[in-house]
Protein backbone atom coordinates (compact mmCIF):
# COMPACT_ATOMS: atom_id res chain seq x y z
CA UNK A 1 0.00 0.00 0.00
CA UNK A 2 1.34 3.43 -0.88
CA UNK A 3 1.76 6.01 1.83
CA UNK A 4 1.25 8.94 -0.53
CA UNK A 5 -2.31 10.09 -1.18
CA UNK A 6 -2.02 11.11 -4.82
CA UNK A 7 -5.69 11.98 -5.10
CA UNK A 8 -5.65 14.75 -2.48
CA UNK A 9 -6.32 18.22 -3.76
CA UNK A 10 -4.83 21.42 -2.42
CA UNK A 11 -7.99 22.23 -0.48
CA UNK A 12 -7.40 21.90 3.29
CA UNK A 13 -9.41 19.36 5.24
CA UNK A 14 -11.73 21.13 7.67
CA UNK A 15 -12.92 18.95 10.53
CA UNK A 16 -13.39 19.35 14.26
CA UNK A 17 -10.17 17.95 15.73
CA UNK A 18 -11.79 17.80 19.18
CA UNK A 19 -13.92 14.79 18.21
CA UNK A 20 -12.47 11.75 19.99
CA UNK A 21 -13.47 8.76 17.86
CA UNK A 22 -11.78 6.15 20.06
CA UNK A 23 -13.24 7.68 23.23
CA UNK A 24 -16.75 7.72 21.78
CA UNK A 25 -16.50 4.10 20.69
CA UNK A 26 -15.27 2.93 24.10
CA UNK A 27 -17.90 5.02 25.89
CA UNK A 28 -20.68 3.60 23.73
CA UNK A 29 -19.36 0.08 24.32
CA UNK A 30 -20.12 0.42 28.06
CA UNK A 31 -16.64 -0.58 29.16
CA UNK A 32 -16.52 -2.34 32.51
CA UNK A 33 -13.26 -3.31 34.20
CA UNK A 34 -12.47 -6.14 36.60
CA UNK A 35 -9.00 -6.70 38.05
CA UNK A 36 -8.80 -10.16 39.53
CA UNK A 37 -5.48 -10.01 41.32
CA UNK A 38 -2.17 -11.83 41.09
CA UNK A 39 -0.94 -15.15 39.77
CA UNK A 40 2.19 -16.77 41.23
CA UNK A 41 3.58 -19.22 38.69
CA UNK A 42 6.44 -21.44 39.80
CA UNK A 43 8.55 -23.08 37.12
CA UNK A 44 7.84 -25.36 35.45
CA UNK A 45 4.29 -24.36 34.58
CA UNK A 46 2.00 -24.56 31.59
CA UNK A 47 -1.48 -23.14 32.11
CA UNK A 48 -4.12 -23.15 29.41
CA UNK A 49 -6.72 -20.37 29.64
CA UNK A 50 -9.89 -20.92 27.55
CA UNK A 51 -11.29 -18.37 25.14
CA UNK A 52 -13.58 -15.81 26.72
CA UNK A 53 -15.70 -12.93 25.46
CA UNK A 54 -13.53 -10.49 27.40
CA UNK A 55 -10.63 -8.25 26.55
CA UNK A 56 -8.11 -9.60 29.05
CA UNK A 57 -4.73 -8.29 30.14
CA UNK A 58 -1.57 -9.24 32.03
CA UNK A 59 1.13 -7.15 33.68
CA UNK A 60 4.36 -8.97 34.58
CA UNK A 61 5.36 -7.97 38.11
CA UNK A 62 8.48 -10.16 38.25
CA UNK A 63 10.09 -13.03 36.40
CA UNK A 64 9.15 -13.86 32.86
CA UNK A 65 7.81 -16.56 30.60
CA UNK A 66 6.01 -17.21 27.37
CA UNK A 67 2.47 -16.91 26.09
CA UNK A 68 1.11 -18.94 23.18
CA UNK A 69 -2.07 -17.42 21.73
CA UNK A 70 -4.42 -19.49 19.58
CA UNK A 71 -5.55 -17.99 16.31
CA UNK A 72 -9.14 -17.88 15.01
CA UNK A 73 -10.31 -21.02 13.23
CA UNK A 74 -10.18 -19.34 9.81
CA UNK A 75 -6.51 -18.46 10.29
CA UNK A 76 -5.71 -21.94 11.59
CA UNK A 77 -7.33 -23.37 8.46
CA UNK A 78 -4.93 -21.25 6.42
CA UNK A 79 -2.04 -23.01 8.16
CA UNK A 80 -1.08 -20.17 10.50
CA UNK A 81 0.27 -21.38 13.84
CA UNK A 82 -0.28 -19.79 17.23
CA UNK A 83 1.25 -16.44 18.11
CA UNK A 84 4.13 -16.94 20.56
CA UNK A 85 5.50 -14.04 22.62
CA UNK A 86 8.17 -13.83 25.31
CA UNK A 87 7.17 -11.88 28.41
CA UNK A 88 9.63 -10.15 30.75
CA UNK A 89 9.38 -8.29 34.02
CA UNK A 90 7.66 -4.93 33.51
CA UNK A 91 5.84 -5.98 30.32
CA UNK A 92 2.12 -5.55 29.78
CA UNK A 93 -0.02 -7.53 27.35
CA UNK A 94 -3.58 -7.05 26.12
CA UNK A 95 -5.61 -9.78 24.44
CA UNK A 96 -8.33 -7.76 22.65
CA UNK A 97 -10.45 -10.77 21.69
CA UNK A 98 -10.09 -12.89 24.81
CA UNK A 99 -8.34 -15.56 22.75
CA UNK A 100 -7.53 -18.95 24.26
CA UNK A 101 -3.91 -19.00 25.31
CA UNK A 102 -1.27 -20.89 27.26
CA UNK A 103 1.09 -19.39 29.83
CA UNK A 104 4.34 -21.30 30.26
CA UNK A 105 7.75 -20.93 31.84
CA UNK A 106 9.69 -21.74 28.66
CA UNK A 107 8.96 -21.88 24.95
CA UNK A 108 9.28 -25.68 25.19
CA UNK A 109 8.09 -26.13 28.76
CA UNK A 110 8.35 -29.61 30.25
CA UNK A 111 5.38 -29.02 32.56
CA UNK A 112 2.18 -31.00 32.22
CA UNK A 113 -0.67 -28.87 30.82
CA UNK A 114 -2.97 -27.54 33.51
CA UNK A 115 -6.34 -25.96 32.83
CA UNK A 116 -7.23 -22.73 34.56
CA UNK A 117 -10.37 -20.63 34.34
CA UNK A 118 -9.68 -17.86 36.83
CA UNK A 119 -11.59 -15.40 34.63
CA UNK A 120 -14.79 -17.13 35.75
CA UNK A 121 -14.22 -15.81 39.29
CA UNK A 122 -16.98 -13.44 40.31
CA UNK A 123 -14.99 -11.53 42.91
CA UNK A 124 -11.44 -10.17 42.87
CA UNK A 125 -8.97 -12.07 45.05
CA UNK A 126 -6.86 -9.23 46.39
CA UNK A 127 -6.00 -10.83 49.70
CA UNK A 128 -3.14 -12.84 48.22
CA UNK A 129 -2.15 -14.63 45.05
CA UNK A 130 -3.26 -17.81 43.29
CA UNK A 131 -0.36 -20.27 43.04
CA UNK A 132 0.24 -22.65 40.13
CA UNK A 133 3.09 -24.70 38.76
CA UNK A 134 6.17 -26.14 40.44
CA UNK A 135 8.72 -25.03 43.00
CA UNK A 136 11.15 -23.29 40.67
CA UNK A 137 11.74 -19.58 40.01
CA UNK A 138 8.49 -17.67 40.29
CA UNK A 139 6.77 -15.37 37.82
CA UNK A 140 4.14 -13.00 39.18
CA UNK A 141 1.36 -11.67 36.94
CA UNK A 142 -1.40 -9.17 37.61
CA UNK A 143 -4.41 -10.06 35.51
CA UNK A 144 -7.92 -8.92 34.78
CA UNK A 145 -10.36 -8.19 31.99
CA UNK A 146 -12.61 -5.64 30.37
CA UNK A 147 -16.14 -6.32 29.17
CA UNK A 148 -18.13 -4.46 26.53
CA UNK A 149 -21.90 -4.57 26.87
CA UNK A 150 -22.94 -1.87 24.40
CA UNK A 151 -23.67 -2.12 20.68
CA UNK A 152 -20.39 -0.35 19.89
CA UNK A 153 -18.60 -3.57 20.86
CA UNK A 154 -19.39 -4.65 17.30
CA UNK A 155 -17.65 -1.62 15.85
CA UNK A 156 -15.17 -2.75 13.17
CA UNK A 157 -12.51 -0.47 14.63
CA UNK A 158 -12.53 -2.71 17.72
CA UNK A 159 -13.18 -5.96 15.87
CA UNK A 160 -10.02 -5.65 13.80
CA UNK A 161 -7.64 -5.22 16.72
CA UNK A 162 -4.76 -7.72 16.63
CA UNK A 163 -4.60 -10.96 18.62
CA UNK A 164 -2.32 -9.26 21.14
CA UNK A 165 -0.96 -5.81 21.95
CA UNK A 166 2.41 -6.32 23.62
CA UNK A 167 3.85 -3.40 25.58
CA UNK A 168 7.50 -4.25 26.33
CA UNK A 169 9.03 -2.82 29.48
CA UNK A 170 11.28 -0.48 27.48
CA UNK A 171 8.28 0.95 25.59
CA UNK A 172 6.47 1.47 28.89
CA UNK A 173 9.51 3.21 30.37
CA UNK A 174 9.71 5.51 27.34
CA UNK A 175 6.08 6.62 27.69
CA UNK A 176 5.38 9.23 30.39
CA UNK A 177 1.82 7.94 30.81
CA UNK A 178 2.53 4.20 30.81
CA UNK A 179 5.60 4.61 33.00
CA UNK A 180 3.29 6.00 35.65
CA UNK A 181 0.32 3.65 35.21
CA UNK A 182 2.05 0.24 35.19
CA UNK A 183 4.07 0.71 38.43
CA UNK A 184 0.90 1.92 40.16
CA UNK A 185 -0.98 -1.22 39.04
CA UNK A 186 1.80 -3.40 40.38
CA UNK A 187 2.07 -1.48 43.66
CA UNK A 188 -1.66 -1.34 44.35
CA UNK A 189 -2.22 -5.02 43.52
CA UNK A 190 0.66 -6.06 45.80
CA UNK A 191 -0.55 -3.98 48.77
CA UNK A 192 -4.25 -3.27 48.26
CA UNK A 193 -5.72 -0.64 50.53
CA UNK A 194 -9.25 0.65 51.06
CA UNK A 195 -10.98 1.19 47.74
CA UNK A 196 -8.44 -0.98 45.88
CA UNK A 197 -11.09 -2.37 43.52
CA UNK A 198 -11.95 1.13 42.30
CA UNK A 199 -8.32 2.27 42.11
CA UNK A 200 -7.21 -0.77 40.14
CA UNK A 201 -10.18 -0.60 37.80
CA UNK A 202 -9.41 3.02 36.93
CA UNK A 203 -5.71 2.24 36.47
CA UNK A 204 -6.63 -0.65 34.20
CA UNK A 205 -8.80 1.73 32.15
CA UNK A 206 -5.77 3.98 31.71
CA UNK A 207 -3.65 0.99 30.72
CA UNK A 208 -6.19 0.06 28.04
CA UNK A 209 -6.37 3.58 26.60
CA UNK A 210 -2.61 4.04 26.47
CA UNK A 211 -2.12 0.56 25.03
CA UNK A 212 -4.53 1.43 22.22
CA UNK A 213 -2.67 4.70 21.66
CA UNK A 214 0.61 2.79 21.51
CA UNK A 215 -0.79 0.35 18.97
CA UNK A 216 -2.30 3.12 16.84
CA UNK A 217 1.06 4.93 16.81
CA UNK A 218 3.19 1.85 16.06
CA UNK A 219 1.00 -0.32 13.83
CA UNK A 220 2.02 -0.60 10.21
CA UNK A 221 0.07 1.33 7.59
CA UNK A 222 -1.23 -1.97 6.21
CA UNK A 223 -3.10 -2.75 9.44
CA UNK A 224 -6.73 -1.68 9.50
CA UNK A 225 -9.13 -0.91 12.32
CA UNK A 226 -8.21 1.66 14.97
CA UNK A 227 -5.10 2.50 12.96
CA UNK A 228 -7.51 4.37 10.67
CA UNK A 229 -8.01 7.17 13.20
CA UNK A 230 -4.35 8.15 12.75
CA UNK A 231 -4.69 8.38 8.99
CA UNK A 232 -4.89 12.09 8.05
CA UNK A 233 -7.74 11.57 5.59
CA UNK A 234 -9.74 8.62 6.90
CA UNK A 235 -9.32 9.83 10.47
CA UNK A 236 -10.84 13.15 9.38
CA UNK A 237 -13.75 11.31 7.74
CA UNK A 238 -14.37 9.30 10.90
CA UNK A 239 -14.45 12.48 12.97
CA UNK A 240 -16.99 13.97 10.56
CA UNK A 241 -19.21 10.90 10.85
CA UNK A 242 -19.03 10.91 14.64
CA UNK A 243 -19.53 14.66 14.98
CA UNK A 244 -22.34 15.01 12.42
CA UNK A 245 -23.97 11.58 12.18
CA UNK A 246 -27.41 13.07 11.44
CA UNK A 247 -26.30 14.75 8.22
CA UNK A 248 -27.42 13.12 4.94
CA UNK A 249 -23.93 11.97 4.06
CA UNK A 250 -23.09 10.36 0.75
CA UNK A 251 -19.80 8.82 -0.26
CA UNK A 252 -19.31 11.75 -2.63
CA UNK A 253 -20.03 14.24 0.17
CA UNK A 254 -17.58 12.66 2.60
CA UNK A 255 -14.92 12.36 -0.10
CA UNK A 256 -15.33 16.04 -0.97
CA UNK A 257 -14.99 17.06 2.69
CA UNK A 258 -11.62 15.29 2.94
CA UNK A 259 -10.48 16.37 -0.53
CA UNK A 260 -10.35 12.98 -2.23
CA UNK A 261 -11.98 11.49 -5.27
CA UNK A 262 -14.99 9.31 -4.55
CA UNK A 263 -13.45 6.05 -5.70
CA UNK A 264 -10.11 6.58 -3.97
CA UNK A 265 -11.82 7.62 -0.74
CA UNK A 266 -14.22 4.65 -0.73
CA UNK A 267 -11.40 2.19 -1.39
CA UNK A 268 -9.11 3.64 1.27
CA UNK A 269 -11.87 3.90 3.88
CA UNK A 270 -12.94 0.29 3.33
CA UNK A 271 -9.36 -0.96 3.52
CA UNK A 272 -8.45 0.89 6.71
CA UNK A 273 -11.76 0.72 8.61
CA UNK A 274 -12.90 -2.71 7.48
CA UNK A 275 -16.22 -1.75 5.92
CA UNK A 276 -17.53 0.84 3.40
CA UNK A 277 -18.22 4.44 4.52
CA UNK A 278 -22.02 4.33 4.47
CA UNK A 279 -22.09 0.97 6.25
CA UNK A 280 -19.94 2.44 9.01
CA UNK A 281 -22.18 5.54 9.09
CA UNK A 282 -25.28 3.38 9.57
CA UNK A 283 -23.54 1.37 12.27
CA UNK A 284 -22.60 4.50 14.19
CA UNK A 285 -26.09 5.95 13.80
CA UNK A 286 -27.60 2.79 15.29
CA UNK A 287 -25.04 2.79 18.09
CA UNK A 288 -25.95 6.39 18.92
CA UNK A 289 -29.65 5.58 18.69
CA UNK A 290 -29.23 2.67 21.10
CA UNK A 291 -27.63 4.97 23.68
CA UNK A 292 -30.40 7.58 23.29
CA UNK A 293 -33.11 4.94 23.57
CA UNK A 294 -31.57 3.45 26.70
CA UNK A 295 -31.35 6.89 28.34
CA UNK A 296 -35.10 7.35 27.94
CA UNK A 297 -34.72 11.10 27.42
CA UNK A 298 -36.15 11.24 23.88
CA UNK A 299 -39.15 9.77 22.12
CA UNK A 300 -38.55 7.28 19.33
CA UNK A 301 -39.37 9.87 16.60
CA UNK A 302 -36.92 12.30 18.27
CA UNK A 303 -34.22 9.63 18.37
CA UNK A 304 -34.85 8.89 14.70
CA UNK A 305 -34.39 12.56 13.84
CA UNK A 306 -31.27 12.82 16.01
CA UNK A 307 -29.53 10.13 13.96
CA UNK A 308 -30.60 11.38 10.55
CA UNK A 309 -33.93 9.69 9.81
CA UNK A 310 -36.86 11.89 8.84
CA UNK A 311 -39.19 8.89 8.92
CA UNK A 312 -39.65 6.99 12.22
CA UNK A 313 -40.77 3.98 10.18
CA UNK A 314 -37.55 3.91 8.17
CA UNK A 315 -35.57 4.31 11.40
CA UNK A 316 -37.46 1.44 13.06
CA UNK A 317 -36.72 -0.85 10.13
CA UNK A 318 -33.03 0.07 10.11
CA UNK A 319 -32.69 -0.27 13.88
CA UNK A 320 -34.46 -3.64 13.95
CA UNK A 321 -32.30 -4.94 11.12
CA UNK A 322 -29.14 -3.86 12.93
CA UNK A 323 -30.00 -4.69 16.55
CA UNK A 324 -32.35 -7.63 16.00
CA UNK A 325 -35.09 -5.95 18.04
CA UNK A 326 -37.26 -2.88 17.56
CA UNK A 327 -36.58 0.50 19.23
CA UNK A 328 -39.41 0.14 21.75
CA UNK A 329 -38.37 -3.33 22.84
CA UNK A 330 -34.73 -2.23 23.06
CA UNK A 331 -35.67 0.72 25.27
CA UNK A 332 -37.71 -1.47 27.61
CA UNK A 333 -34.90 -4.01 27.91
CA UNK A 334 -32.17 -1.41 28.51
CA UNK A 335 -33.80 1.35 30.54
CA UNK A 336 -31.75 2.45 33.56
CA UNK A 337 -32.52 0.84 36.90
CA UNK A 338 -35.21 2.74 38.75
CA UNK A 339 -36.72 4.31 35.61
CA UNK A 340 -40.28 3.07 35.16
Amino acid sequence: MRNALDSLSDRPICVDESVDVVGEILDAAHLATAVFGRLELGAPYRLRVPARSYLSFYVVARGGGWIEIERPAVEEAEGRGPMVLALSSGDALLLPHGSAHTLKDAERSAAEPQGIDYLSCRRPWFGGAEHFGGGGPATTLVTGHFTFSGSASRNPLLGTLPLAIHLPADAIAASPQLSGVVPLILSESARPGPGATVVLARLADLLLIHALRYWIATASVEECGLRAVADPVIGAALRLIHARAAEPWTVEGLAAEVAMSRSAFAARFTTLVGEPPLQYLTRWRMTTAARLLASGALSIPAVAQAVGYTSPIAFTKAFTRFMGVGPGAYRRANRPAGRA
